[in-house]
């Protein structure tokens, strides 16, 4: 999955951006108080974005 693809389904969950790292951004779902590490990659393994998106709520 490509990483902008990744965060547009992020936001419409209503997740933000939480601050930018070196290797990785980290993501919040306000609703939740879940974070979750998002690598900066241009594309990221399906397993990998299916956990993100899981354990963010989206």
């Amino acid at each position: 999955m490509k990483r902008r693809a990744l965060e547009k389904r992020l936001r419409m969950a209503g997740c933000y951006l939480k601050r930018e790292g070196a290797e990785h951004a980290l993501w919040v779902n306000p609703s939740t108080g879940a974070i979750e590490a998002v690598p900066r990659h241009t594309e990221i393994k399906e397993p990998l974005a299916r956990k993100i998106l899981r354990t963010l709520g989206a």
